[in-house]
């Protein structure tokens, strides 16, 4: 099973003759192959497994994710405060990119 946040494109490239692309986690900004989805267009949001982007999903989507992953980690019995806190701020970072 995959769990994977969206990420929002924020550069799109060629390399190797693959097209790819920059994805902007909250801030953690990772290299994806595109070649999956060659239509997806800079500002919008892809789910990204193994380095390959594998779908292009609306915003809509990427907020029902986000308030999805907000509501696991607040219900999450984490042992460490300043963990769960960092999660919480990484989810409120998240859904500001959607907004």
């Amino acid at each position: 099973m995959c769990l994977a946040i969206p990420g929002k494109v924020i550069d799109i490239f060629e390399e190797a003759g693959l097209k790819m692309g920059r994805i902007d986690y909250a801030g953690t900004v990772n290299t994806a192959c595109l070649e999956y989805i060659p239509d997806i267009k800079v500002g919008e949001y892809t789910v990204v497994h193994a380095g390959f982007a594998l779908s292009i999903i609306a915003e809509a989507e990427a907020r029902q994710s986000y308030a999805a992953w907000e509501e696991l980690l607040r219900a999450a019995s984490l042992n460490d405060a300043h963990e769960q806190a960092d999660f919480l701020r990484t989810i409120d970072q998240l859904k500001k990119m959607t907004s």
